[in-house]
């Protein structure tokens, strides 16, 4: 489930130069380690024409899947949640977007993920073939959307990411 929409990255700029008016930044891949991040960082505070440089400021992102991305995050927060996107891609970003919490959206996906299925009624479906044996005569009176509505107002968390992409995790 690799994040494949493209780079995961943001744009840390010399504060020390745009205080002074003048453009002065770097777009950095995010996946990478907070040392490295943090050398391209330094390296582009000693290319500013502003001299003694050393403060920054992240002034864009990309690739977050709708996760916001502050202007004083530290470096080491931005590399965490971007290694969960580009791990879990548009999912990871809805689960921390859901949460609010990178370690809530972790431990979601770790621990009571269930799966993913075309939709929760597919899913309440599958749930009800699986641990019930329904007689025939009974099975056209079983209303599925129903059992789906009532399995994510108690049961289920659900996530939609794209057309008949619903992931489902357990709510405890």
């Amino acid at each position: 489930m690799e994040h494949s929409e493209g780079e995961i990255r943001i744009y840390v700029a010399c504060l020390a130069s745009y205080n002074s008016g003048i453009h002065h930044g770097l777009w950095i891949d995010a996946t990478q380690s907070v040392e490295a991040i943090h050398d391209q960082i330094s390296a582009m505070l000693n290319a500013s024409q502003i001299e003694d440089a050393e403060e920054y400021a992240i002034h864009d992102y990309e690739g977050f899947e709708g996760v916001p991305i502050f202007e004083q995050q530290s470096i080491e927060s931005a590399v965490e949640i971007a290694a969960f996107i580009n791990k879990h891609a548009t999912l990871g970003g809805k689960l921390i977007s859901y949460f609010g919490d990178l370690e809530e959206a972790r431990e979601t996906i770790s621990d009571r993920y269930v799966g993913e299925c075309s939709s929760l009624e597919a899913f309440a479906r599958e749930l009800t073939e699986e641990t019930t044996t329904v007689p025939q005569t009974l099975a056209f009176y079983i209303d599925y959307k129903l059992m789906a509505r009532d399995l994510e107002i108690s049961d289920v968390l659900s996530i939609e990411t794209g057309c008949e992409q619903v992931h489902v995790f357990w709510n405890h």
